[in-house]
């Protein structure tokens, strides 16, 4: 895999001219049909979207994590075909040959590494955009699920941000105006602690010390004595992929949902600390248990309070019914910028208005219900179709976001329902004065 940003930028310098013919092609169709092309329809394209997918997927490394989150975040804003083609992202990676990974083992836990286990598969059980796991037994019985990462992950993170950022700035996606150097920074350095597998290994003890009373949920144990930066070594815990409760009964898609939702809010105001990354794939259910497994916790970090004060004033305000509150607490929290308010402070409204009307909807929440997302997408796009208005808001609080719309998702996904004002409401213990503060 190549590490420097010369060699990685001519991969993306080769995607962005297939991308490109592909415009130029969509357009040439476009006009001959009558019709003025948009430079958003000649862009969002299946097949545009396809060659994205794809050489992310060779790329590996920050870049197709870089697109995970794109593809994550976009959520209910592309259209459905183009979600399933981003979702590649989420699903597939190229694995290493066998050769690199006995080349990358050897370095790690030296030559005679093999001695120490009784089986180790070479073919991996899973390949992601950062390593590769395997299933192994070591010598004294204990079952291992074995992470290894790609060789250049490290070195390549500057270059593929970087890159990804030349690019977004080239195509006029990002204004120019736009101080995007903050957030850059911040990805690089969250990219670098999740190629940190001591870090992770951290992380992962943790989360099982803060679950150790959460019987609904379990958190692979760490081996620490096989685990260096570069490979981590856990027990293996069997499961099946969550989206296979889509065929589940109503019940225990439900279930599910009510408890990583919970574990959301727990991370936000309990614990101070959140896994971040809101992948399908960090989730697998156990099942004869029902257990829910928890994999993964590169992109854990804390949770700055002033964040978790800010997300409590919000769902005070909302669950209150209080547009004008709603409004002031975004402000106050960094979700808006005072020129968005100023300039679409009707449309932000009207999006204030669905959102406070879905929140407070009595009873079951019924997520496979997405009627309400073309009310909030128009306006959205039009307030996002003013880049004079662009607001970036804190890392933090992008972070948190992702993981809250990640997890709303993936409840969409299960058509699961859930009693959402029940299990926010615990959380809101001095809400009243917080919203009087404001």
């Amino acid at each position: 895999m190549p590490s420097g940003r010369l060699s990685r930028f001519s991969q993306f310098g080769r995607l962005a001219g297939s991308v490109a013919g592909g415009m130029i092609a969509e357009g040439a169709r476009r006009l001959a049909d009558g019709e003025r092309p948009q430079l958003r329809d000649m862009l969002l394209t299946p097949a545009n979207f396809g060659k994205i997918a794809d050489r992310l997927s060779h790329l590996r490394g920050a870049a197709m994590k870089l697109g995970q989150m794109i593809s994550m975040d976009a959520g209910d804003l592309l259209p459905a075909e183009l979600s399933q083609i981003m979702g590649r992202l989420r699903d597939n990676a190229h694995h290493m040959p066998p050769a690199q990974l006995q080349q990358v083992l050897a370095r790690e836990w030296g030559p005679d590494w093999r001695t120490r286990f009784e089986r180790f598969e070479l073919r991996p059980i899973a390949a992601a955009s950062i390593g590769q796991v395997h299933r192994a037994v070591t010598r004294d019985g204990r079952e291992l699920a074995i992470k290894v990462q790609y060789p250049g992950v490290r070195e390549s993170i500057d270059a593929d941000v970087d890159n990804v950022a030349t690019l977004l700035l080239m195509s006029g996606a990002i204004p120019r105006a736009i101080d995007i150097a903050p957030l850059l920074a911040e990805a690089k350095l969250q990219l670098v602690e999740e190629a940190d597998y001591e870090r992770e290994g951290e992380q992962m003890s943790l989360f099982g010390r803060l679950l150790a009373d959460t019987p609904e949920v379990v958190v692979p144990t760490l081996d620490p004595e096989l685990t260096t930066s570069r490979v981590l070594a856990m027990t293996f815990l069997e499961g099946r992929p969550i989206e296979s409760l889509e065929t589940a009964p109503q019940a225990d898609r439900d279930k599910a949902m009510q408890t990583l939702m919970t574990l959301v809010l727990r991370e936000l105001f309990e614990f101070g600390v959140m896994q971040t990354d809101p992948n399908f794939a960090n989730y697998r259910i156990q099942p004869l248990t029902g257990r829910l497994v928890l994999l993964d916790f590169g992109a854990a970090r804390a949770v700055d309070p002033a964040t978790a004060q800010g997300y409590r004033r919000l769902l005070h305000t909302g669950m209150a019914g209080d547009r004008a509150a709603v409004r002031q607490a975004a402000l106050a929290a960094g979700f808006l910028g005072p020129k968005a308010v100023a300039r679409h402070g009707a449309r932000l409204d009207q999006m204030i208005d669905v959102i406070i009307g879905e929140l407070n909807r009595p009873g079951l929440f019924d997520f496979g219900d997405r009627r309400f997302v073309g009310a909030l997408r128009d306006p959205g796009m039009e307030i996002a179709a003013d880049t004079a208005a662009w607001h970036v808001p804190p890392a933090d609080i992008l972070f948190v976001q992702r993981k809250i719309s990640g997890t709303a998702l993936l409840a969409a996904r299960l058509k699961a329902r859930v009693d959402v004002r029940k299990i926010v409401e615990p959380w809101l213990a001095g809400g009243e004065d917080t919203a009087a503060a404001l």
